[in-house]
């Protein structure tokens, strides 16, 4: 779209009335009740064009604050003013400025992979839950179904121009999941019980299951589950926008959503293998090799996301970049910075996929669910258990700063720190987004004009599983980990921008850049 505006007009000018991002106070949004960052887009074009020259892009950000203030600067504004930022020319390029200082010599994940793509599209939200036995008893209930408009109804298609579209009961879909069971008929006809379902990783730090059923899903982008292997590991991060807080970018074990980062906004992933049997890695064909030569010493596939992890992924990394964050570098040219960085960052890397991947005991990093030391570790007393009965079912989560404890309905866990609590990716509250999946009300707000889910999303545990506290205690351990390591991450931050640094050329060192 943005080559597309770029080729057909001469000058297009932004005008950023959200600087705050999303989710702004209320008195800073110019519409009060749009949570969205919004833009003013002018374009124009002369009677001189030349499609084979990009649009000139310029921005422009109104002033942080109340919205009055904002409608006085933009009652001020001239688009010949000197408030304007000139925005970069590549033809795909984002509507935002160029990058400057330092940033600017750093490379970004697009210079580093060979692929990227978006994450999983399901299009229906029924097809994902936080437990398997709801997705059973859901697929259940839509092929019991005998009315076929009833049935329809419950699959969920969207409808464009009065016809279903994408996905609906009576499509046929030629092709199915890699390494899943596919089914040539289609979903009203079929009286089978569900597809296995599996783990997905549907958030940062949330592991979910879908139904890996082709005819369910709008996008499920095949290259992800045939490249999938019990040796891939993705990179999540947004692309369009710059994140706002926490870890610039994730990462999951699992095939992920197209809205895991932070769920919203989308995002790109970035897999580190470009194929199952983990053989042939998904970087740029030369440029092991050629940080082997730069390093005087091998570099894997793995010791390069290592080194991302240890460098991108936590909040000090965000802060000190987060003018230029739209694609997240910087690498460096020191190969005792890039050894370190590389034994930091697998344990990263092992804390986010839950175990599952970069394990190694002699590192004390087993196959496991990862636990902090014993007198750290979450834990629930006897007498506050998380109840497991349908009317105790929680609906609230609350955190008692004091006590360093989560309050899970009538249930409690302690030793809790803040900073657990706290933790956040680009402003999504990790623990209370997990809980708002698995609480007795789990129910969204319908923004705008779309349609309610379908009714299959109502059916979920009665009562709170055993198995969904396992996995909070597990999150629970996992960002405890991830925060205690967060002042090493800010020292070698340090480090690494105080050293010469590789240019997105992966040529020569440059200097030592600061922001």
């Amino acid at each position: 779209m943005r080559a597309d505006l770029r080729r057909t007009v001469d000058q297009v000018h932004v005008i950023d009335c959200s600087p705050e991002g999303h989710q702004p106070p209320v008195n800073s949004r110019v519409f009060q009740g749009v949570q969205q960052p919004v833009c003013i887009v002018l374009a124009a074009r002369t009677a001189h064009h030349d499609p084979a020259i990009p649009a000139r892009v310029r921005y422009h950000a109104l002033p942080t604050g109340r919205r009055e203030a904002k409608f006085d600067a933009l009652a001020a504004l001239t688009l010949d003013g000197p408030t304007w930022t000139d925005c970069p020319t590549d033809w795909r390029a984002p509507f935002l400025p160029a990058p400057s200082g330092g940033w600017a010599t750093y490379p970004t994940l697009d210079a580093l992979f060979d692929y990227n793509g978006s994450g999983v599209m399901p299009g229906r939200t029924w097809v994902i839950a936080p437990d398997k036995q709801s997705l059973s008893n859901r697929w259940n209930r839509l092929v019991a179904e005998k009315d076929a408009p009833k049935k329809a109804v419950l699959f969920h298609p969207h409808i464009r121009k009065g016809e279903a579209g994408d996905k609906h009961v009576d499509k046929l879909v030629t092709d199915g999941l890699a390494g899943h069971e596919h089914r040539s008929m289609n979903v009203a006809k079929d009286a089978g019980v569900a597809i296995t379902p599996v783990r997905y990783g549907f958030r940062s730090f949330d592991r979910q299951w879908i139904i890996p059923d082709s005819r369910l899903l709008n996008q499920p982008n095949p290259s992800l589950w045939t490249t999938h292997s019990v040796r891939q590991v993705y990179l999540t991060a947004l692309m369009a926008h710059s994140p706002t807080s926490g870890p610039a970018v994730t990462f999951t074990a699992l095939i992920p959503d197209m809205h895991h980062y932070k769920g919203s906004f989308g995002g790109r992933a970035f897999p580190l293998w470009a194929n199952p049997a983990a053989t042939q890695p998904n970087i740029r064909p030369a440029l092991l090799a050629w940080l082997a030569e730069t390093y005087a010493t091998p570099v894997t596939p793995e010791d390069l996301l290592a080194y991302i992890a240890a460098v991108a992924a936590h909040p000090a990394y965000t802060a000190r970049f987060a003018p230029n964050l739209v694609q997240p570098g910087l690498l460096t040219a020191n190969p005792a910075l890039f050894a370190e960085a590389v034994a930091l960052g697998r344990e990263i890397i092992w804390l986010h996929t839950f175990g599952e991947r970069f394990s190694d005991p002699a590192a004390a990093r087993p196959a496991a669910p990862p636990r902090l030391l014993p007198g750290e570790r979450p834990t629930i007393p006897e007498d506050a258990p998380i109840p497991s009965t349908p009317d105790a079912m929680p609906r609230t989560l609350r955190y008692d700063p004091a006590a360093q404890a989560l309050h899970v309905g009538a249930g409690r866990i302690d030793r809790v720190p803040p900073e657990t609590w706290a933790y956040q990716v680009s402003g999504k509250h990790v623990l209370t987004q997990w809980f708002s999946y698995r609480g007795q009300d789990r129910t969204r707000p319908i923004i705008g004009d779309r349609r309610p889910p379908s009714p299959l999303g109502a059916i979920q545990p009665a009562a709170w599983p055993a198995e969904y506290t396992t996995e909070l205690l597990n999150v629970l351990n996992i960002l405890g980990r991830l925060t205690n390591l967060e002042p090493a991450q800010a020292a070698l931050l340090d480090q690494i921008c105080a050293a010469p640094t590789l240019s997105p050329a992966l040529g020569p060192p440059t200097p030592p850049a600061r922001p």
